[in-house]
């Protein structure tokens, strides 16, 4: 390491406090970006397979043409009228089911989870929130309480139950795997009911990337969206990291298992690392919240924002973004997969689109977990050139999400860093 990066380290921890924390054992000091790669300080570049938010690329020229033209102009707060907040909401409706009709933005994710929550509680008159074993949804207090990957030291809400991911067997159909989930579903929803709390919500991230990145088989989310239905609570569909075109055969993680969400919830994606975020509604979800509250977000949707994610729409959709996503990472899971043949570490390929679980096992039989190694495995492609991370209770899947414009010649370089890596454990 570089003794200027140390005493960045240093200058860091004095400054910022211990609650931050920093990828790798050898922490990463990137100054430039460009489209997939990041470069450090001596200009070497660095394959970015990891970072969902820059979706359309790091310093796309044209969101950053747009952020700087509006901001020459006018920003302020979405109290004033402005036709770039309405502009852009027709447009992200149209890519959503005609049921939803209203939306919402914000700054973060976290504060999409936390308002849909909010909608929740003022539509069904509960309290009681459903989310998967190892979730994430967010930071703020409520809803950091709803995010049990966040570690040891988070204590559920009281109003929270936790169910089981849909980890599906091999050649299990998508009605058996979602009997499964709806079975921890009806049972979750029964001990809140047992204790007084009626149920407010089931909120997923549609790709369960926190789990372990469970996708398939399509369809498994029926069962359960139903059952929370019937319970009187609405299914909250967590966008941030699945949405945008990420899984390629849908443009939002939810469509893949032919559903509508009573509301929608995305996050920074949306302006390519610009802090814009939001939620989408059904109107009769949203009515009583709107009699009860009055809502506003300073500069959620404010017109620099707004500028910013209609710039990224106009890429995904431009250069059908989507479409690369389906079939890069059709290329690249299949490339994964074959490197079971040489590496008995590597177990199950799985994922849609450029969201890629790659999970690491010391038996395949057991399919016992190889933390260690994903550990090893993570830290060494960070030595030479590849950036990702590990995910999973256990963290032994390895999380591949690079940004929208990956490549098959990307696809080539990380799939042969992988297989060295692996060739040296």
């Amino acid at each position: 390491m570089l003794s200027s990066d140390q005493a960045l380290l240093e200058r860091r921890a004095r400054l910022l406090g211990p609650a931050y924390r920093l990828f790798y054992e050898e922490p990463f000091h990137p100054v430039r970006g460009q489209g997939v790669w990041l470069y450090d300080q001596a200009g070497k570049p660095w394959l970015d397979a990891y970072n969902n938010v820059v979706c359309v690329g790091h310093a796309r020229p044209e969101v950053v043409e747009a952020i700087a033209r509006q901001g020459s102009t006018l920003n302020t707060h979405t109290r004033y009228l402005h036709e770039g907040i309405l502009d852009y909401a027709e447009r992200l409706l149209t890519t959503l089911p005609p049921e939803l009709g209203h939306t919402t933005f914000t700054c973060t994710g976290s504060e999409a989870n936390d308002l849909a929550m909010r909608v929740a509680r003022a539509h069904t008159g509960g309290t009681g929130l459903i989310v998967t074993h190892w979730a994430y949804h967010g930071v703020t207090s409520a809803i950091a309480e709803a995010s049990p990957s966040l570690g040891q030291h988070i204590v559920l809400g009281a109003n929270v139950r936790t169910v089981p991911a849909p980890a599906a067997q091999p050649g299990q159909s998508a009605a058996e795997c979602g009997r499964l989930f709806a079975d921890g579903v009806r049972a979750a929803i029964a001990d809140l009911q047992a204790h007084g709390i009626r149920p407010a919500a089931l909120m997923v991230d549609t790709v369960f990337s926190s789990d372990g990145v469970f996708t398939d088989p399509a369809g498994f989310l029926q069962e359960a969206v139903e059952e929370i239905h019937a319970a009187g609570g609405v299914f909250i569909a967590d966008e941030v990291q699945p949405g945008f075109g990420r899984t390629g055969d849908c443009f939002w993680g939810f469509q893949r298992h032919g559903v509508v969400p009573d509301m929608v919830t995305m996050g920074k994606p949306m302006g390519n690392g610009h802090p814009v975020a939001g939620m989408a509604v059904r109107p009769e979800v949203m009515a009583a919240f709107g009699r009860q509250s009055r809502y506003f977000n300073t500069f959620g949707g404010n017109p620099v924002s707004m500028a910013a994610a209609s710039a990224v729409l106009d890429v995904i959709q431009g250069e059908g973004l989507q479409r690369n996503a389906l079939e890069v990472g059709a290329y690249l899971r299949a490339g994964l997969a074959s490197l079971a043949e040489k590496h008995s570490l590597v177990g199950e390929i799985r994922g849609a689109g450029l969201f890629v679980g790659m999970e690491l096992v010391s038996s395949r039989a057991e399919r016992t977990p190889a933390t260690r190694e994903a550990s090893l495995v993570v830290n060494g492609l960070r030595r030479n050139g590849v950036l990702l991370s590990a995910t999973g209770e256990h963290a032994h899947i390895l999380k591949i999400r690079p940004p929208l414009v990956f490549s098959r010649e990307n696809a080539d370089f990380l799939i042969s860093r992988v297989d060295e890596v692996l060739g040296l454990l």
